[in-house]
């Protein structure tokens, strides 16, 4: 089975967190199944200079032409963003560099069955018409503002649902997404959800015992309760009501991993509150550190406005930490049980209750661990290759979502966490 991949959220040299859950989920695709070859196309903008100080765009420039990642190889073509009036043009620029970065692998004889692709706009808008000129099958994965926010413009939407009408397959990373596509008009025997896994070996769950000694070798208190909030720095994650949460919260520690744009805010946020001498910015972490900080924190906090399936969460619960997280979109289908944690209305007030609540009652951390185990990657990695093979081969028949094996509270905790 030869799949190529193609999205725009994929980690390179330069930004080895971005869009790290798609190169998770293809990796995992690999270790079950150890017949699909796969290669990846994720382009990045083109910006003509390299130096620092153009942060993003500058990082950008000096992403590699290709790079391989756990024997995969990743090619990084250019395609030209606009700003202002990009989100018009992109999809045509993109495809035009796809169809440039394809024909030079047909060229050295690459040959592929089937495009594994993610995020419908610009990307899936781009990749159909690369399938069309291929003749090839394709598929496209929803991952959250794709559906949950930029449909609300016309013309994208319009593009959107032109997607959803001509792949093979749609795919979406929770239930709520998937429902939002057949709101658009995607066919419901063609749809289908295919949630995020968590590498258990990645984030690994920590017990009280040992706890304190992990704390300490992050110079972390052991005395006090430690709160953590990771994601982007940007007003759609939420870290201000967290930030203001904590000023109901005496004595606990505010950990915020991320980097972004508003940091500076935030920091301000937190001196005017009085609270800044509790309020540590950790900047970005690799993996194995952010699980490090997962463990040694009693409570994980998300607090999005919008999210398609939150991997933070499930990498939380994996560590053994509970979550308080906003009930939006896909978050109740992964904290669905006392021992995930708790969802909250998305306010400052809200967020210090759940808070509170968890500290008052906390699940141990092996049960939060317990919970978090029955979201391995397993059950996805064989809805996809089953979907695959069947497309490939010419067949595309209607698939169920993968298999979630609740806890015995479940329908309670539903009716308290209910939209």
């Amino acid at each position: 089975m030869k799949l190529l991949t193609i999205t725009t959220l994929y980690p390179n040299a330069e930004d080895p967190k971005h869009g790290v859950f798609i190169e998770n989920r293809l990796r995992q695709l690999q270790l079950r199944y150890p017949d699909v070859e796969a290669t990846v196309i994720a382009p990045v903008p083109w910006f003509p200079f390299r130096h620092a100080r153009f942060g993003t765009y500058g990082r950008y420039a000096a992403v590699p032409d290709m790079e391989t990642r756990y024997g995969i190889k990743v090619y990084h073509p250019r395609y030209l963003v606009i700003p202002k009036i990009g989100m018009n043009l992109t999809p045509y620029t993109l495809a035009h560099s796809l169809k440039n970065q394809v024909g030079r692998l047909q060229a050295q004889g690459e040959q592929f069955d089937l495009i594994d692709g993610h995020y419908f706009f610009p990307d899936g808008v781009a990749i159909h018409a690369l399938a069309q000129s291929l003749r090839l099958p394709f598929t496209v994965t929803a991952r959250g503002t794709d559906i949950n926010l930029i449909p609300s413009y016309p013309r994208p939407l319009q593009q959107i649902q032109h997607v959803l009408k001509h792949s093979q397959h749609n795919l979406a990373v929770c239930e709520a997404l998937r429902q939002a596509m057949i709101g658009y008009g995607a066919d419901p025997t063609r749809t289908t959800t295919a949630r995020n896994g968590v590498d258990l070996n990645v984030f690994r769950c920590v017990d009280e015992i040992a706890q304190p000694a992990l704390r300490q070798s992050l110079q972390l208190p052991t005395d006090r309760p430690v709160i953590i909030s990771v994601g982007l720095l940007v007003e759609r994650k939420g870290h201000h009501l967290v930030i203001e949460a904590l000023s109901q919260i005496p004595d606990a520690l505010l950990l915020i991993a991320g980097t972004g744009p508003d940091e500076r805010k935030l920091r301000q946020l937190a001196t005017q509150l009085g609270v800044a001498e509790r309020v540590t910015f950790l900047g970005g972490l690799s993996q194995s550190v952010l699980a490090d900080y997962f463990a040694a924190s009693d409570i994980s906090v998300l607090a999005s406005s919008r999210e398609g399936w939150a991997n933070v969460l499930l990498e939380s619960m994996a560590c053994g930490t509970p979550v308080v997280a906003t009930n939006i979109w896909g978050t109740p289908e992964v904290v669905s049980a006392p021992e995930a944690g708790v969802l909250v209305e998305r306010d400052s007030s809200s967020i210090a209750q759940g808070l509170c609540q968890l500290l008052a009652h906390r699940p141990s951390r092996r049960q939060t661990r317990q919970y978090a185990e029955q979201f391995s990657w397993d059950d996805t990695s064989d809805l996809l290759y089953h979907l695959f093979t069947q497309i490939i081969s010419g067949r595309n028949p209607p698939l169920p979502a993968p298999s979630i094996r609740h806890t015995r509270s479940e329908t309670e905790h539903d009716k308290e966490a209910s939209l």
